[in-house]
C-alpha cells in the first residue's frame, strides 16, 4: 500500500483509536490490533465491513463525502486531518506528476510585505515552503548566510524544509527543534494531499526521506497539520537566544502562498529583533550585540499565538 494513499491514512488513524475512545467495551478479551478492528470501525461509521476493507486496501474507488465525514467522526479526526482525508479520497489512483511553473507571489502580497517595513521579520512562503519573498529582517533572522536576492530567481529560492533538515548551517538554530520538525513534516503531509500531482513537491519529499533520517522517521508517523501559529525558540549566531511566535496570514487571492510574521514573546527577544531590524536597514550588527544608532520600535507580542 502506497504510504500517502487513502488506505494508508485510514489504517494509521484506526491504529490510534482505542475501543475506550469511542465507547466500546472489550470485556477484557485479548486483541491483536493496537486500535479498532476494521469491522468495529465500519459498524460505528455505518458502512459494511467489506466496503471499509476495500477502502483501506485502496480498492473501493471513490468514497462519498458523507462516508468520509462519518469515518472522520469515528476516527476522531481534527479539521486538518479531515481535510486531508477528503483530499486523499479525490486523489487519482496513479497521479500523473507534472512540474508546475515557478510560483509568483501576488502583487498585493508583496505590497503587504513592504508595508510591514523592517520592524517585524516577515517571509512569503510558497506551497512547497520555498521563499518567494522576504524583508531584510526576515532574511537576517533565518538565513543571513544566503543571498538576500535569491528568492527573485526560482532556481535559487531557498527551501524551508531543505534548510531545516539538510543545511548544516541552520540545523542547530532551533532550540525547540523536535516540535518544529514535526510541524514541518505535518505541513508537507497536508500539502501532498492538496497537490497530489505536484512533481516538484514529490521530489522534495523523496529527497528529504532519502537524506534525512529525522525526516524519514517523522514522515512514517503520518501526522497532518496546517501549522499556522506556534512558538519558535531560536539560537541566532549574532543576537543570541530569542523566542518568537510565528503567525501565518493566508492570502485569499493566492491560497497556495502564506505570509508569515514573527513577533517577540518577551522584552529580550524584542530587543534582539530590534537589533536585527536596525542592521537590516543600513546599520551594522556585531557579535558583541552593539545596537546601531537607528531606533526601530519593537513589535508588541500579540498575546494568544502559540
Amino acid at each position: 500500500m502506497e504510504s500517502n494513499s487513502l488506505g494508508a491514512f485510514l489504517k494509521s488513524r484506526r491504529d490510534r483509536v482505542t475501543p475506550a475512545d469511542v465507547g466500546l467495551r472489550t470485556y477484557g478479551t485479548a486483541r491483536r490490533v493496537p486500535g479498532l478492528r476494521r469491522e468495529e470501525l465500519a459498524q460505528l461509521a455505518g458502512v459494511s465491513a467489506g466496503y471499509y476493507t476495500r477502502l483501506e486496501q485502496d480498492q473501493a474507488g471513490t468514497a462519498s463525502a458523507q462516508v468520509l465525514d462519518s469515518l472522520a467522526r469515528v476516527l476522531l479526526l481534527n479539521a486538518d486531518e479531515t481535510a486531508h482525508l477528503h483530499n486523499l479520497a479525490r486523489r487519482p489512483a496513479v497521479p500523473r506528476m507534472v512540474r508546475p511553473r515557478p510560483e509568483r507571489p501576488h502583487a498585493r502580497v508583496l505590497t503587504l510585505l513592504r508595508s510591514l517595513g523592517e520592524s517585524v521579520p516577515a517571509i512569503v512562503w510558497g506551497r512547497r515552503g520555498d521563499v518567494l519573498a522576504w524583508n531584510r529582517t526576515g532574511h537576517a533572522l533565518f538565513a543571513e548566510h544566503l543571498d538576500f536576492a535569491a528568492p527573485d530567481e526560482p532556481s535559487r529560492r531557498p527551501s524551508n524544509a531543505r534548510l531545516f533538515f539538510l543545511d548544516p548551517h541552520t540545523r542547530e538554530q532551533y532550540r525547540n527543534r523536535e516540535e518544529l520538525a514535526r510541524a514541518h513534516v505535518a505541513y508537507l503531509r497536508l500539502a501532498s494531499g492538496r497537490y497530489p500531482t505536484d512533481g516538484r513537491l514529490a521530489e522534495l519529499i523523496g529527497e528529504l526521506v532519502m537524506h534525512s533520517p529525522e525526516f524519514a522517521s517523522l514522515w512514517a508517523r503520518v501526522e497532518v497539520a496546517d501549522c499556522t501559529t506556534g512558538p519558535m525558540h531560536l539560537r541566532h549566531p549574532v543576537v543570541g537566544d530569542l523566542e518568537v511566535d510565528y503567525q501565518v496570514w493566508l492570502q485569499p487571492d493566492s491560497p497556495d502562498h502564506r505570509l508569515e510574521i514573527y513577533t517577540p514573546q518577551n522584552a529580550a527577544s524584542a530587543d534582539a529583533l530590534r537589533l536585527l531590524a536596525a542592521g537590516a536597514v543600513g546599520g551594522t550588527v556585531d557579535r558583541a550585540g552593539t545596537l546601531p544608532a537607528l531606533d526601530v520600535p519593537a513589535t508588541p507580542h500579540p498575546g494568544g499565538a502559540g
